[in-house]
């Protein structure tokens, strides 16, 4: 273990329970080094930031800075991904794979600010998040050392945690009856472990935390109207609202009607598949509105182009490396073909469906005259068959050699 030249280490603070074992375990093998933790609220639960300040102090930080991160999460990571229709591996919307990156840009900004020698993190050495928090250290502050204790102590299970801390008389609400891996924030909330561990396991009511059940939802639909500018989520129900405060609302109108949830088995970076319950309403909501706006907007040739940005970026966001310059690129494209997605998208929600049953869009290149199954006077359908030649020709030319 290399300890040479760390003297403040800047930890990435949660308040659960590796980080609380994290602090006293740096403080004894890192020469009594100083511990800042330093907690990113992103719109988790609330009382997960309760005491959590004293909670670091009494695990033996020097210092615990808080901040508030929410709206620039949302504008900033969240909304440029969203124009994308990035999702990893067909459905997941990349909840935790697009907070990293901010959290420890924000860390590092800290750690420069109160000159640290070193930054850590408490992601497990079989994660996606230590690839992710590592790339966005490199990227931003390559001269700070970097510790990331699940790959350095034998503390390999959560009974060892806890004793670790129980020994050293520090308070932890974790407990081995709380067996879920859980992260959440504005956007979504993830649920890893206990019954989960066996894919052919029924995942239980324990494994869903914020979503009525689609069973449990109401037996009416309600309707939902989402304005859309530039390829992002401005209003709801005509009310306009910054891009955290309209998740906010869509995340309770979804999450009262069972909409948001999958159950996957995903690919981990690191080689290891794993298995999540996510759920993420509101913005299953936000991504069906932008989706609906597209589909008036986009000519094909710009849809395909935009699915295949989606399907590039999930893995660049998946793989953390958000600051880097495929992620800018793509991003660019992204915003180009986003600035005429403008309308407005009702949305239904029902029993777990989010379903845009109306759009509109001053953009929409959807024309009732050329669309119609009556008569028209605009379509001269005789001008198919020329087309249709055409576009068949090089099939026509290689059926002619075949029979030569």
């Amino acid at each position: 273990m290399a300890t040479q030249g760390i003297s403040k280490i800047v930890l990435a603070y949660s308040g659960g329970l590796d980080t609380s074992a994290i602090i006293p375990w740096l403080k004894e093998n890192y020469g009594d080094c100083e511990v800042i933790a330093f907690v990113a609220d992103i719109g988790q639960e609330r009382e997960d930031l309760v005491g959590v300040e004293e909670k670091a102090l009494r695990s033996g930080a020097s210092a615990c800075y808080i901040a508030d991160l929410r709206e620039e999460f949302i504008k900033d990571y969240v909304y440029p991904v969203l124009k994308t229709g990035a999702l990893y591996e067909g459905t997941y919307l990349l909840g935790t794979s697009m907070a990293r990156p901010l959290i420890a840009k924000a860390q590092v900004e800290l750690a420069l600010k109160l000159g640290a020698d070193a930054l850590c993190h408490g992601a497990t050495g079989k994660g996606n998040d230590q690839v992710r928090f590592e790339t966005t250290y490199t990227a931003l502050a390559p001269q700070l050392k970097v510790v990331a204790p699940w790959r350095e102590w034998d503390l390999r299970s959560r009974e060892a945690l806890l004793d670790y801390l129980k020994v050293r008389d520090i308070p932890t609400t974790a407990s081995l009856e709380k067996i879920y891996s859980r992260d959440a924030n504005a956007w979504h909330i993830s649920t890893e472990g206990g019954v989960l561990e066996s894919p052919w396991n029924v995942s239980n009511q324990d494994c869903w935390v914020w979503t009525n059940s689609p069973e449990d939802a109401p037996n009416e639909s309600e309707l939902v109207t989402v304005g859309v500018e530039n390829g992002e989520v401005v209003a709801v129900n005509g009310k306009k609202m910054s891009p955290f405060a309209c998740l906010e609302a869509l995340n309770v109108l979804g999450a009262k009607h069972g909409v948001g949830r999958i159950d996957i088995v995903e690919n981990r970076l690191v080689g290891i598949k794993s298995r999540g319950c996510y759920e993420t309403p509101g913005g299953t909501i936000m991504m069906a509105a932008l989706r609906g706006v597209e589909q008036l907007v986009l000519d094909r040739d710009c849809f395909k182009w935009r699915e295949q940005l989606g399907q590039e970026m999930s893995y660049v966001v998946y793989d953390g490396r958000w600051f880097a310059p495929l992620r800018e690129s793509i991003q660019a494209a992204a915003d180009s073909i986003a600035k005429d997605v403008n309308g407005e998208v009702v949305i239904k929600l029902y029993k777990g469906q989010a379903t845009a049953i109306q759009k509109k869009s001053g953009n929409s290149l959807y024309n009732e005259e050329f669309a119609t199954f009556g008569e028209d006077d605009v379509y001269d359908h005789s001008h198919a068959g020329g087309f249709i030649r055409l576009f068949s020709l090089s099939s026509r030319i290689r059926a002619l050699n075949e029979k030569k």
